[in-house]
């Protein structure tokens, strides 16, 4: 049995939320953007009238209001985001177990044993594309594919509001003529590579030798030359299978350059305050520290180093980022963003290989220290209790803690 996969994708997802709680701005270019003080003062995203002004995604917000006077600037609103990102999932979750999401407001869809009781492909799509319009007040467009590679290529293909279907007959129709960099995971630096072997179509990829592809790619050559003749093969994952969390951290660009140590602690000290707190709430320790330092003349490094024992105390992962920050950055320019990830996660109640009983003693008295401090932080707010380093510059401490969301969980 051939299956049937859907990409669904809602339009200008960011703008047309923000739209939903302010009705007076419809009817103008409206675009998402971050807080100028706060150095974020890009275009987050778009609605549909901005995108005739030609506003891009990225580009500074003084040069898309040159391009478009009436511009409707509003801020990112992250629980608005994913409120009706759940709600969209409830509609899916309607007419399929078969839910993988692809960021906030992407998702595939395999609908292969639903056909029996929702019609085909394009019955199913077109049901939930007006389910969001008269439940949420969004649009989304469609993709419909026996693949989730061209599924999610038919979901781009029109826009907005819109059901494509590529199937095995049309397929080198409509996906063939399309610019190499529309097929999934095909990114600049891979497009441009293709480009020095004639390769601008995803036509031309599916022809192309795939033993020189191989050879000059990799095994990504043999991807990209698989997805572009419609072979890929991989599952819709199931909503009821966990996925793992593979990693939790955190990056700011901060308000300032950080111009010495004292700066580069305090902003490792607030990142590394809510990696511990999240991986405490889900039960997991990390013993793999990773940063990314990114100076002001955009240059990123990334380093790592291990902790001599899995751990999700905040004290832990900062001073171990601040040890490895000290070897690696020698000053030459001021810093713009700071990183901090943890890694290598196991679960809180794995046994443990302590090399002295002191020291294992100890950490339990931290760590149930963390845990109180924890329910004080929920009750009484972030502020309550504060480590003292975050006095030394309390205006660079409080502009980074009132940053929302700067933290994600892969």
């Amino acid at each position: 049995m051939e299956k049937i996969i859907l990409h669904a994708d809602l339009n200008n997802f960011y703008a047309s939320v923000a739209c939903l709680y302010q009705p007076e701005i419809r009817s103008f270019p409206v675009a998402v953007g971050g807080d100028q003080e706060l150095r974020h003062g890009i275009v987050l995203a778009k609605n549909e009238l901005a995108k005739k002004y030609g506003v891009k995604t990225g580009e500074p917000l003084w040069q898309a209001k040159r391009k478009c006077p009436n511009l409707q600037v509003v801020p990112p609103n992250q629980k608005q985001y994913l409120y009706f990102s759940r709600l969209a999932r409830d509609i899916y979750a309607d007419y399929t177990d078969f839910i993988e999401s692809f960021g906030i407001d992407e998702a595939w869809l395999d609908v292969s044993a639903s056909t029996n009781l929702y019609g085909n492909g394009q019955k199913i799509a077109d049901t939930i594309r007006q389910r969001m319009k008269e439940e949420l007040g969004l649009t989304c467009s469609i993709g419909i594919s026996y693949n989730k590679v061209f599924a999610k290529l038919g979901s781009d293909y029109k826009k907005p509001d819109a059901t494509t279907l590529i199937d095995k007959n049309n397929y080198k129709k409509i996906a063939w003529p399309l610019p190499v960099d529309a097929l999934l995971y095909v990114g600049p630096a891979t497009c441009k590579k293709l480009a020095l072997f004639n390769i601008h179509t995803i036509g031309q990829l599916a022809q192309a030798n795939l033993s020189i592809l191989k050879q000059n790619f990799g095994k990504s050559g043999e991807t990209i030359w698989n997805f572009a003749n419609g072979l890929d093969q991989s599952p819709v994952r199931n909503i009821h299978l966990e996925q793992t969390i593979k990693s939790v951290g955190n990056s700011v660009t901060t308000p300032r350059d950080l111009q010495n140590l004292q700066d580069v602690e305090i902003v490792f000290t607030i990142l590394a305050q809510s990696i511990a707190a999240r991986l405490r709430e889900h039960n997991l320790k990390s013993n793999v520290v990773q940063i990314s330092i990114r100076n002001n003349q955009l240059l990123t490094i990334n380093r790592q180093a291990t902790l001599p024992y899995p751990t999700f105390l905040a004290q832990d992962f900062a001073m171990r980022a601040l040890s490895i920050f000290q070897k690696t950055y020698q000053w030459q320019y001021p810093i713009r963003s700071l990183g901090l990830r943890a890694t290598n996660l196991q679960t809180g109640k794995q046994a443990q290989q302590m090399t002295l009983f002191e020291q294992q003693e100890e950490q339990i008295k931290q760590e149930n220290l963390a845990h109180t401090l924890d329910i004080l932080h929920r009750r009484f707010g972030e502020n309550c209790i504060k480590p003292a380093v975050l006095y030394q510059d309390p205006t660079l401490s409080n502009r980074i803690m009132q940053e929302e969301q700067i933290g994600s969980i892969l």
